[in-house]
């Protein structure tokens, strides 16, 4: 269970950004103002005026970044030593460096009469044209839909946690207990059943406080938890070589696979368009620089003392979740995982809304009878349109995700591949690109080889934490069995 548990530090890279697609729902296609409609309302391009703030973008960006990925980096530092903590660092520069790219991507040409872009794909078929947009989409949703199905397992996880903590609890340790986290999945997946129904998330903005609270619960438990073990070992343990391994070619693909899950951790480029859409007019791109630079800073020393923290209270032995290695107090132990779990609720939903609508919209487009809605009464609450396709494509999506997280509960070593697939160009490769097109840096230039290193250099990155993930993939068929997460 050990790589399943690692699992979630690669689909945390991202978790909770609910405001986020509250905001997609509302900006990503462009509103026509009719008549009656109050025009003060609306930007030069029919969509609603957004009113995000520096602080509310911060926000978003550090509950996307700061979530359950944050209790895996005790064993990615396990497998680099205690230089791992200047790795994490190292990577927190990288993305600050390369998302001020981004930022300043958000309108083609003018910064401030450009066309505006209100998603990722947007900014890049603008700015770079040709088919970099259908790349871009493809890797941008292979990760969404990859994620979805990495918070199946990783709240079935929590839940089996939960169990087993309060059965070594009732039995006064006196006996081992084994859990199956096949129902678990199954539930899980019932709820999302429901909750994949909603059209849009614009009106939910609690849920996008609630998940921002959890997040913070559990990471902190998990550092107080860390910071306890540490006293009453005494000291910290762990090495600057970090974990062993049983052959020098395991200890590579582990550091290729740990460094894969930093990167990916500090990833949100896939939805920091859509973040900056958000943003009132008309310093959007200053007001985004400032909220990026006080996110990273924020989740680099987040990161750093929960990775070093859990690294040293466990030393070699940090297991993938954090929260897993305590059983007690045990009411301490299940408050985390049940924070864990209600966000990865609502951030499974998160994750999944751009690919519902990206799918709809263009379906609707080529067959227009697709988008017809139904008004349904629901007894003591307010009317439901429902959509026929929306109800079949969305309940497939679910129950797709559901079997696969059930068929390879070691998704995270797939997951792992997406993630280092993702990383090189969305983080880095089209963020650089499309500077260097909007400067128009030339070729063979200082700027222009610096750039391209930067690029290279993340690449080969993303190719040796690929490798490190499809290692994992094989090593786990070798010993896991279809239907078998078991705790």
């Amino acid at each position: 269970m050990h790589n399943t548990q690692n699992m979630i530090d690669e689909i945390s890279s991202a978790a909770t950004t609910q405001n986020m697609i509250d905001e997609i729902s509302s900006a990503a296609t462009t509103t026509t103002v009719s008549h009656h409609q109050d025009v003060s309302l609306y930007d030069e391009e029919g969509s609603p005026k957004r009113t995000g703030t520096m602080w509310m973008t911060s926000s978003y960006i550090i509950t996307a970044v700061i979530g359950s990925g944050t209790l895996s980096l005790a064993w990615s530092i396990a497998q680099l030593g205690w230089s791992g903590g200047l790795v994490v660092m190292i990577f927190g520069l990288v993305t600050l460096y390369t998302s001020h790219f981004l930022a300043n991507s958000y309108r083609a040409g003018d910064p401030i009469t450009g066309k505006r872009s209100y998603t990722y794909m947007e900014a890049v078929d603008n700015i770079l044209g040709g088919k970099n947009s259908i790349f871009c989409g493809i890797i941008q949703y292979a990760n969404l839909y990859g994620t979805s199905i990495g918070y199946t397992i990783a709240a079935a996880i929590s839940m089996m946690t939960i169990t087993k903590t309060n059965c070594i609890h009732s039995s006064r340790e006196n006996k081992t207990c084994h859990v199956s986290g096949n129902r678990y999945i199954i539930w899980f997946g019932a709820i999302q059943l429901v909750f994949s129904q909603i059209p849009n998330f614009h009106k939910m903005r609690w849920l996008s406080i609630l998940a921002s609270v959890m997040s913070f619960t559990y990471s902190l438990i998990g550092l107080a938890l860390g910071i306890a073990q540490v006293s009453e070992n005494r000291g910290f343990k762990g090495t600057i070589a970090g974990a062993e391994a049983e052959t020098h070619a395991k200890k590579v693909w582990a550091i290729f696979q740990a460094l894969g899950n930093i990167a990916f951790a500090y990833s949100f480029s896939d939805i920091l368009i859509e973040i900056q859409d958000t943003i009132k007019s008309p310093l959007k791109v200053r007001t985004m620089k400032r909220a990026i630079n006080l996110s990273i800073a924020t989740t680099t020393t987040f990161y750093v003392l929960c990775g070093c923290i859990g690294y040293g209270a466990f030393g070699n032995s940090a297991p993938g979740n954090l929260l897993t290695a305590f059983d007690k107090p045990f009411w301490l132990v299940d408050i985390a995982n049940l924070t864990l779990l209600i966000q990865l609720a609502g951030a499974y939903q998160v994750y999944s809304q751009p690919l519902f609508a990206f799918i709809e919209e263009r379906a609707t487009k080529k067959w227009e009878i697709l988008g017809k809605e139904h008004k349904v009464q629901i007894p003591f609450l307010s009317s439901y349109n429902l959509n026929i396709f929306r109800l079949v494509w969305r309940s497939l999506y679910v129950v797709v995700s559901t079997v696969i997280a059930m068929l390879i509960p070691f998704f995270n070593d797939i997951l792992g591949v997406i993630g280092a697939l993702g990383f090189w160009p969305l983080s880095v490769y089209f963020s650089v690109e499309m500077h260097i097109k909007q400067k128009k840096i030339p070729k063979w230039s200082g700027s222009w080889i610096l750039l391209q290193s930067l690029s290279m250099f993340c690449l080969m990155v993303t190719l040796a934490a690929l490798v490190g993930s499809i290692v994992g993939v094989l090593l786990d068929l070798k010993t896991y069995k279809p239907f078998s997460a078991n705790l």
